[in-house]
């Protein structure tokens, strides 16, 4: 902690970073009965915290390593930083982005006067040819947190909290990736005032940080999330690790809900719009607050990075009512007849408002509904449920699911009595040409595609839903086709929407 202090108060970020605002978040405050501030890192040259720990990096670079050039692997903000800082520092700089990254990521590097080489569907892949390219060319790679000096130049941030609140701090939220803006932040914290708590806020799906803080070693994530895809990071770093075990005091998770949630909240707060990972750390704030004693504290989230895809907007303005707790969805059977429809809205709706109603004939005997209504909270939720039941209306809570939430409530009414033998699978396709033409290829023509749904959602990855016949006696087949594919996904051939709707 003490070399890290010295290596905070000796950065050189302010050569090319500046000093980002500390501004108060007067509806969350009110609302919470608390003092909440926003750390505004979105405001930054490059419109993300990174540009600290890059330039650092690089301009501590011997001259012999300065003449040889920087390389990086990165999909997004590490990527502008590092190519920012290297235009300041007049050194040739090479970045590695994954074939799948948007085209405005690649253009924001381009800008500044790096060479980009695209290679792999995903970082893991990128960030193993670029080991490759470092070491060909002599180049010095800049990591993306797990260096010291990257770290020492987050943690810049933490200097700025202090002297902004006039130390009148007593919680800091911070979102986690590979763990190198926490490990600078909570080091120097705790080593001047280690009363103020320091959480991070990790992605449900993307939670390297905090298994590793429970198991005491790094694990390894078998998959990441692709929403927050600024922390998508399978294993944080051997140096972050450490620094976080002895200087970090929880790790909160948060889903997609609540990120979109916090995305609107800190538009409502500043009228910026900032990326999913950069809205966590306001996201564990809120969910912290919901379920801690706050009133009379101070709190500071770190609004982390302002890169946002224009098209994900859509995403996620549809979620954000969920993760408000203000939107409900339940799958409601009714009888099929005569004035069933009218009893469901006259005795259970009222004058509740609705966000979604769906149905299509589906036989003679029962209707299946897919019903969204404005909530207050979880607990209005909940009364609706019981609500129906006491009506004699059967229905699932679907509020949760996320087949119901991606697909379904755009594709409802696709039952098909000629379907056999299918089996349901949502996949995660790299936004690139040619990904389905690939998925058909491995399938080859051995089985029957039933039902297909995809919407373009903005990020790297699109969400697909597939359906395939297989008959009895292919599943070893199938397994062997998923595994051979190799992109992620989920059976979903049990999820009740599915029996219920498709």
């Amino acid at each position: 902690m003490q070399k890290m202090l010295k290596l905070i108060l000796t950065s050189r970020v302010y050569e090319a970073a500046v000093e980002t605002p500390l501004d108060p978040a007067l509806g969350l405050s009110q609302q919470f009965g608390c003092r909440v501030l926003l750390k505004r890192e979105d405001l930054q040259p490059v419109f993300s915290f990174k540009i600290r720990g890059a330039y650092n990096k690089i301009a501590h670079l011997s001259e012999a390593e300065r003449h040889c050039g920087v390389i990086a692997a990165s999909a997004g903000n590490h990527a502008q930083g590092v190519a920012f800082a290297a235009k300041q520092l007049g050194i040739l700089a090479t970045i590695v982005m994954p074939v799948t990254t948007p085209r405005i990521k690649v253009a924001a590097v381009e800008s500044y006067g790096a060479e980009v080489i695209l290679s792999g569907d995903n970082y893991s892949e990128a960030a193993e040819y670029c080991a490759g390219l470092a070491v060909e060319r002599g180049m010095t790679f800049v990591h993306p947190f797990d260096d010291e000096l990257v770290i020492a130049g987050q943690g810049t941030i933490a200097d700025e909290l202090l002297r902004q609140s006039s130390g009148r701090l007593d919680v800091v939220f911070v979102p986690v990736g590979g763990g190198g803006l926490i490990a600078g932040i909570s080091a120097y914290l705790k080593a001047l005032r280690p009363d103020i708590k320091v959480i991070g806020v990790e992605p449900d799906d993307s939670d390297a940080m905090a298994r590793s803080l429970e198991a005491h070693k790094r694990v390894t994530l078998d998959s990441v999330g692709i929403f927050a895809d600024g922390v998508a990071v399978r294993q944080v770093g051997k140096l972050t690790f450490e620094l976080c075990r002895h200087c970090v005091d929880e790790v909160i998770r948060v889903d997609t809900d609540e990120i979109c949630s916090a995305i609107k909240s800190i538009y409502q707060e500043t009228r910026s719009i900032v990326e999913p990972a950069g809205a966590l750390a306001v996201a564990g704030l809120i969910k912290y607050s919901r379920s801690h004693q706050v009133a009379g504290l101070s709190l500071a989230a770190i609004n982390s990075g302002a890169n946002m895809n224009f098209e994900r907007l859509r995403y996620v303005s549809e979620r954000t009512l969920i993760g408000e707790k203000q939107e409900a969805l339940f799958a409601v059977t009714i009888p099929e007849e005569p004035g069933s429809l009218k009893r469901f809205c006259g005795e259970v709706l009222g004058d509740r408002n609705l966000t979604e109603f769906n149905y299509r004939l589906a036989d003679r005997d029962a209707a299946h509904i897919f019903v969204g209504i404005s909530t207050r909270n979880q607990a209005e939720r909940l009364t609706f449920g019981a609500t129906l039941a006491a009506a004699g209306f059967a229905n699932v809570d679907l509020t949760d699911n996320e087949l119901a939430k991606t697909h379904v409530r755009h594709m409802v009414g696709g039952r098909s009595p000629d379907v056999v033998n299918e089996v349901l699978f949502r996949f995660w396709f790299p936004e690139r040409p040619g990904a389905l033409g690939r998925f058909l290829a491995h399938m080859g023509e051995s089985w029957n595609i039933s039902l297909f749904h995809y919407r373009a959602q903005g990020g790297d990855y699109g969400r697909v839903l597939v359906g395939l016949e297989i008959p009895a006696g292919d599943q070893a087949r199938l397994r062997e086709f998923l595994d051979r594919l190799g992109y992620r996904y989920e059976d979903e051939s049990e999820n009740p929407v599915y029996r219920l709707f498709l």
